[in-house]
């Protein structure tokens, strides 16, 4: 399965860099790599995520990074979509 990365859910990891950069730069750098590099699992095992019921019927999941929410979509043609990221202390 290929991933793709929406336009939402790369916006998504610029504005957590934005907000943790100024306060510690290195810790935005690797929130940053272990949010993009955590996904690479779901070229084997898409399924691992739990599905999220609310978007049937399409197949929305979601998979956590540490503190940190990643919601992703299995279309019909075997890709893997990144929907949105976000700590999971936002207000969502």
């Amino acid at each position: 399965m290929t991933l793709k990365w929406t336009r939402a859910s790369l916006s998504d990891l610029q504005r957590l860099h934005a907000f943790l950069h100024p306060v510690n730069p290195d810790a935005a750098a690797c929130v940053i790599q272990r949010l993009t590099d955590g996904p690479d699992l779901l070229h084997t095992q898409p399924r691992i995520g739990t599905r999220l019921p609310e978007f049937e019927p399409r197949e929305v999941r979601c998979l956590f990074i540490g503190d940190y929410e990643m919601r992703y979509e299995i279309t019909a043609d075997q890709a893997v979509w990144m929907l949105r990221v976000w700590h999971t202390r936002e207000f969502r």
